[in-house]
């Protein structure tokens, strides 16, 4: 299922791409290419504290940084948005209420690409936009744990995962000269849409660790309420709010 859900983005993402390209080398279009520097705000489970990653509720995440690359392209009055991000977000705190240090890093690479809509104002200095996104996500990371009840203290390494996300949002294109525009925008994105799985890392192990080996974003079908192995109870949505400002160059 979770291969077919990554078949599915990668045709979606290639559909648009491909349509991008084409569009434009059949028509008098607009391109422009560039990028700049962002906030990722982690939302929904993706945030939380390191209390709430110990017990399998959230990720425990705090806000990080965001580079990307942007692509913008118009054709018969149809703009089109391709954006390649890299982000890292991290924490620190303890595992429980004055006991035990974690440290959480999650990095994250997408590709997305979809749709905008202009809105040309006369009076305005500037081009107002809302836009919409098909998205792939790949997430990494790793986690050190000292002194953690039930978990032996080491820096561990989180597997990678592919999830499906959609993004929506809008900003503003302000013209600096005929070639330079700054892109402002504000996005919030669904990362893990579909493709939410558990996965047990060493499956041949029954311990606590094994649910941080992985981005473990389905419930643990293991759960038994108290049980100290398998303790992640619910779905956990990964969701984000992302402002950027990018320096786009091209007509």
């Amino acid at each position: 299922m979770k291969r077919s859900m990554n078949s599915i983005a990668r045709l979606v993402l290639a559909v648009a791409i491909t349509s991008m390209i084409s569009g434009f080398a059949n028509s008098q279009g607009t391109i422009e290419i560039g990028g700049g520097l962002g906030i990722l705000v982690p939302q929904e489970d993706f945030g939380g504290s390191t209390i709430d990653y110990y017990y399998g509720t959230k990720y425990g995440l705090s806000n990080g940084l965001n580079l990307h690359g942007k692509v913008r392209i118009g054709f018969f009055g149809i703009t089109l948005m391709g954006q390649l991000d890299y982000s890292s977000v991290s924490n620190s705190g303890n595992s429980e209420p004055g006991q035990g240090i974690v440290e959480i890093t999650q990095k994250v690479l997408t590709f997305k690409a979809g749709p905008e809509f202009q809105l040309k104002i006369v009076a305005l200095p500037l081009t107002p936009y809302l836009g919409a996104n098909v998205a792939i996500n790949r997430f990494s990371g790793e986690t050190t744990f000292q002194g953690v009840a039930e978990v032996p203290s080491a820096t561990y390494v989180v597997q990678s995962a592919s999830r499906l996300g959609l993004g929506f949002g809008g900003g503003a294109i302000v013209k600096l000269n005929p070639t330079l525009s700054l892109d402002v925008g504000v996005h919030y994105n669904l990362m893990n849409l579909a493709g939410r799985s558990w996965e047990d890392v060493n499956p041949f192990q029954d311990k606590r660790l094994d649910s941080y080996l992985a981005l473990n974003d389905h419930r643990d079908p293991e759960f038994l309420p108290g049980e100290e192995e398998h303790f992640i109870s619910s779905r956990r949505a990964i969701h984000s709010i992302l402002f950027s400002v990018s320096i786009l160059f091209g007509r």
